[in-house]
């Protein structure tokens, strides 16, 4: 006697009034975001607008985000303040810096890297254009960047400036070794050059945020210490009137 085993054919088939739907509504999620085969989804809208106009494209992310930032550093941080919310006078003041002096400056250094390495993709050259970017343009915009934290959070001297720059250089700078070669060789691999600033601002804002919110904590607990005691006892609401540069003989 002979057994005869014949194959089966298995359908992927949704279950109903529930997978297909489940299916439907990721893709359609997915196209938008990408612009699937159509080419119309919001990265591809906004890849667009950076290739017509990319200084303004650059300038609405950068002062978006940086407000953005302000305002979840501060929610991260229970950072309230006098008005009993997480709104405060620097969320302005970072978009102002996000969209006037972060987006142009780094709109300026990355074309001219860029340029510099057009064309050139052997392995000495992505090597170089990491070095030329954590050794050049990194501190430049990380200076800038310190800078400016220290007008809005008070500076109003060279000394008071100087003075920040020269304590959260080398730190800030660590941060920056760490995650741009990595972030670079990411994107030298694996992303088109034309979705490099999507990519960096994104990583830019994760960052920031985590830094900020970091600062924000520290910032905290020193005004518990200097106004409650060792106990940290406080309600966490940032001092109103006061700022960081406001301490005398600073």
């Amino acid at each position: 006697m002979s057994v005869k085993f014949e194959k089966e054919t298995v359908k992927d088939s949704p279950i109903p009034g529930l997978g297909g739907r489940k299916h439907e509504i990721a893709h359609e999620i997915g196209e938008r975001l990408t612009g699937g085969e159509t080419a119309q989804g919001y990265l591809a809208a906004y890849l667009q607008q950076l290739q017509n106009n990319p200084l303004r494209t650059k300038m609405l992310t950068s002062g978006s985000l940086s407000a953005l930032q302000e305002v979840l550093a501060s929610w991260i941080a229970k950072d309230v303040g006098p008005s009993g919310h997480y709104v405060n006078s620097r969320v302005p003041k970072m978009a102002v810096y996000g969209a006037f002096i972060s987006a142009p400056l780094g709109h300026f250094l990355i074309s001219i890297l860029q340029r510099m390495f057009s064309g050139r993709t052997s392995l000495t050259a992505k090597i170089m254009q990491i070095l030329v970017s954590n050794l050049v343009i990194a501190p430049v915009q990380n200076t800038v960047y310190l800078a400016s934290m220290a007008v809005i959070a008070g500076a109003r001297t060279f000394h008071q400036i100087r003075a920040t720059i020269r304590a959260g250089f080398m730190p800030v700078m660590k941060v920056s070794w760490v995650v741009s070669p990595l972030a670079l060789a990411f994107a030298q691999k694996f992303l088109p050059e034309q979705t490099w600033v999507p990519f960096f601002n994104i990583l830019a804002f994760v960052i920031g945020t985590w830094i900020n919110s970091q600062t924000k904590k520290k910032r905290l607990q020193a005004l518990r210490r200097k106004h409650y005691g060792d106990d940290g006892r406080g309600d966490g609401r940032s001092q109103s009137g006061r700022t960081d540069y406001s301490r005398p003989g600073y």
